[in-house]
């Protein structure tokens, strides 16, 4: 493994609690917050609850102050830390999940996102769309 560069990537999330349906944040043309990855980046075939991982707290309260959500609008999702290889060194991917009861529509909009549902991310990168299964994965069980 090589020293990574930046903080972690988040993939955030919402999950309906009574219904258990879930979304994922776009923003432009990536679910990753807040920057697409770099060409190439390629998903590490190893287990996505990687032993090494990033503290979550530093990502979550940037996250929440650029969408303008309140300290405790996101929340990490345990246990799930995956790893990239891009040209500028390792790059980590973090699972954040909406605390709210329904996803933060207007914060997303604000950075030119949405929240999609797993089946509407066809037009994302392929790595993204693997992303985006390992971690519906890890949500359901």
């Amino acid at each position: 493994m090589s020293e990574t560069t930046e903080l972690p990537r988040l993939v955030i999330l919402h999950k309906q609690s009574t219904s258990a349906r879930v979304r994922f944040m776009t923003l432009g043309d990536s679910v990753l917050a807040f920057s697409p990855l770099p060409e190439p980046a390629a998903l590490r075939a190893e287990d996505y609850s990687s032993k090494l991982s990033f503290h979550p707290t530093a990502a979550l309260r940037a996250a929440e102050k650029k969408l303008g959500l309140a300290e405790g609008g996101l929340e990490p999702v345990p246990d799930f830390c995956i790893w990239l290889d891009t040209p500028h060194g390792d790059q980590a991917v973090l699972l954040a999940a909406c605390t709210s009861i329904d996803p933060p529509f207007a914060a997303a909009e604000k950075q030119g996102g949405k929240f999609i549902a797993i089946t509407e991310a066809r037009r994302l990168p392929l790595v993204e769309r693997e992303i985006l299964r390992r971690t519906y994965e890890h949500v359901l069980g």
